[in-house]
């Protein structure tokens, strides 16, 4: 299985401007790609191929005097450009086509330096590599401090450099895990446990455990407002601005970063304990869109979910997904009466049928256990699908040194 390891990078002053250098030039190539292939569209004629572009773009474009600063970066990070143009436009007719699952992506879209995401990629013809004293050396950038956090499990395979919005660096390794080794690292276990992820509280597990919401937005909006009013006050364009918006963009950061650290010791925590989990299959993207959604959002459940699908097939774990429609909330766990819906500032409730009182949320996880055991117990396909390269997946990050994610 791949996964992606992510660390903190500390280039020197003169490596990040390399670094910047590199982003500019993945994004000229990038976008260069893009206009080819509409013009091409606007003239009715045949998209032209990765190679023609190779040629057309990076070759021939070192050559010429308005594009001869391409030759000051790898020349892979210019190939790795053209082969995400590719793949954006390759996602986006698939889309179209009805091949490809999941939120229809829009036609891809020129970059620009103002992005709050930057990223190269270098490959292994590349010839990166990690020297002896633990620095990433990358061709005409040299060798950067990289905080450890922790062994990688295998020689990876690429490496891609992020900036973020708030100005931080990333290394970001693709490496292959070893199945039986993963299997080994996790305890034997027949536990079943049914989630319901909430508001009040972030999650109610199958057993009565009740896990409170960390609520890290909320705790964080007076310091957000702050800095928020003080990048509102400052002239746009001058330095003090940037100034500012780079404060925005590390709160922001920070509350992010201890989101996804609580998210990936729970997940892990639950993938340990427990050979089957079941979770219901929440429409996220319709809770956000009504007046819970600044909660809802701030939860995070779905960054949550799917830390535990990719962990349940590292771990050889099985993850249920219930559907939405299914009625947990409103039928007794006990004698399996339907009782009907209830509004949402009810949280407990008396079986009419059996007169067993029911916390709402600790009935509700009970239920979606029930019907996640009658799925694998009927044979139905319950594992996920290959899962692709997590790009949070573990390493350090702004807040803590270490990863959540075992």
């Amino acid at each position: 299985m791949q996964l992606r390891y992510a660390f903190r990078l500390d280039p020197a002053p003169g490596q990040r401007i390399a670094l910047a250098r590199a982003f500019g030039c993945a994004r000229v190539v990038y976008n260069d790609a893009i206009a080819a292939r509409e013009r091409a569209r606007a003239a009715g004629e045949a998209f032209p191929t990765a190679a023609v572009l190779s040629r057309t773009l990076v070759t021939e474009g070192k050559k010429t005097r308005e594009r001869h600063w391409l030759s000051e970066v790898s020349a892979v990070v210019l190939q790795q450009a053209l082969r995400d143009a590719e793949s954006a436009y390759r996602n986006f007719f698939a889309s179209l086509k009805g091949e490809r699952r999941g939120p229809k992506p829009g036609a891809p879209r020129f970059k620009s330096r103002k992005d709050r995401r930057q990223a190269i990629r270098f490959t292994a013809n590349a010839r990166w590599k990690i020297t002896e004293a633990g620095w990433l050396s990358l061709p005409k950038i040299g060798e950067v401090r990289i905080r450890w956090s922790r062994s990688l499990p295998s020689v990876p395979s690429s490496v891609t450099v992020i900036k973020d919005a708030a100005g931080r660096y990333f290394a970001s390794f693709v490496v292959e895990t070893d199945p039986a080794a993963d299997a080994g690292r996790m305890p034997a276990s027949d536990q079943a446990v049914g989630i319901d992820l909430g508001l009040t509280h972030f999650a109610v597990l199958s057993d009565g455990t009740k896990i409170d919401s960390p609520r890290f937005l909320r705790r964080a909006e007076k310091k957000l407002k702050k800095v928020q009013r003080e990048l509102s006050r400052r002239q746009k364009g001058s330095k003090n601005r940037e100034k500012a918006r780079l404060k925005v963009a590390r709160a922001h950061a920070r509350v992010a970063d201890a989101r996804r650290e609580f998210h990936h010791q729970l997940s892990t925590q639950l993938i340990r304990e427990n050979q089957t989990v079941v979770v219901e299959d929440l429409a996220v993207g319709g809770l956000a869109r009504t007046r819970l959604a600044r909660s809802v959002h701030d939860a995070g459940w779905s960054q949550f979910v799917t830390m535990l699908a990719y962990k349940a097939a590292r771990y050889g774990r099985t993850l249920v997904r219930v559907g939405r429609f299914e009625p947990t909330s409103q039928v007794c766990s006990a004698c399996g009466h339907h009782d009907g819906p209830k509004p949402l500032q009810v949280r407990e409730w008396t079986c009419p049928a059996c007169g067993t009182v029911h916390d709402r949320d600790h009935n509700a996880a009970k239920n979606i256990k029930a019907a996640g055991l009658a799925v694998t117990a009927c044979g139905a396909q319950v594992r996920p699908g290959p899962v692709p390269a997590q790009r949070g997946e573990a390493g350090s990050h702004g807040i803590r040194t270490g990863a959540g994610a075992a």
